[in-house]
């Protein structure tokens, strides 16, 4: 269970995603720096209790259309080996001291996670209080039943999201920008074997939603 701690964060997520994300190539902002918000999103929780787990939705408040993006997150108390080209910055936590923020989907203990809440072996959890379920976050899956392995991570970036093929023969597909669904249970534009889907506020009131990610065979 991951304990959620209301302290302090230098800098903070927000500013730390808006120094990386103009570098990705799904980004579809201007050259300026995006003013963000943290909109909504989730946690998903490490079996093991090391690695901080987040789904967050950001939503870019200089573009007119104010983009709305999804940026899996993991947080450790220490480098990760080997992903260096991964890491989106340090933060000084009020509470856990240094902690390194990473590009989710480059990480194994959020991917195994991610993959297990497609498959249901694992529940969406509250972004902001511990130990509290997201029921607002659904998924479905028609595929063979998911065994986690260890593996690293191999995903490839466009300039619609980011795919990932899995040790199970199938690829992970996340959207990295949220475009919201006519119907209150968003499904998938195309056939896959799962999919994840959850809701945020839009500026009116209203709750928006959309499909986040898919799974579907190679």
């Amino acid at each position: 269970m991951a304990v959620i701690h209301h302290t302090t964060l230098t800098p903070s997520k927000a500013e730390l995603l808006a120094g990386w994300l103009p570098s990705r190539p799904w980004y579809r902002g201007g050259a300026g720096t995006p003013v963000l918000e943290k909109t909504g999103g989730f946690r998903l929780d490490d079996p093991e209790g090391e690695v901080g787990i987040e789904i967050m939705i950001a939503t870019d408040t200089t573009c007119p259309e104010r983009t709305v993006y999804l940026v899996p997150l993991s947080y450790r108390g220490a480098p990760l080996e080997g992903a260096e080209h991964a890491l989106i910055g340090t933060m000084e936590h009020g509470v856990l001291g240094t902690r390194w923020a990473y590009d989710g989907m480059r990480d194994p203990v959020l991917v195994t996670e991610l993959l297990r809440l497609v498959a249901g072996g694992t529940r969406a959890m509250a972004q902001s209080v511990t130990d509290v379920p997201d029921d607002e976050v659904t998924h479905d899956y028609t595929g063979a039943p998911f065994t986690p392995v260890a593996f690293t991570p191999t995903p490839a970036d466009d300039a619609d999201g980011t795919h990932l093929p899995t040790p199970h023969g199938t690829v992970l597909r996340l959207h990295r920008v949220l475009t919201p669904a006519d119907a209150d249970a968003p499904v998938p534009a195309v056939p896959c074997l799962g999919h994840v889907s959850t809701g945020w506020p839009a500026p009116s009131g209203d709750r928006l939603s959309a499909v986040l990610l898919t799974v579907r065979q190679k």
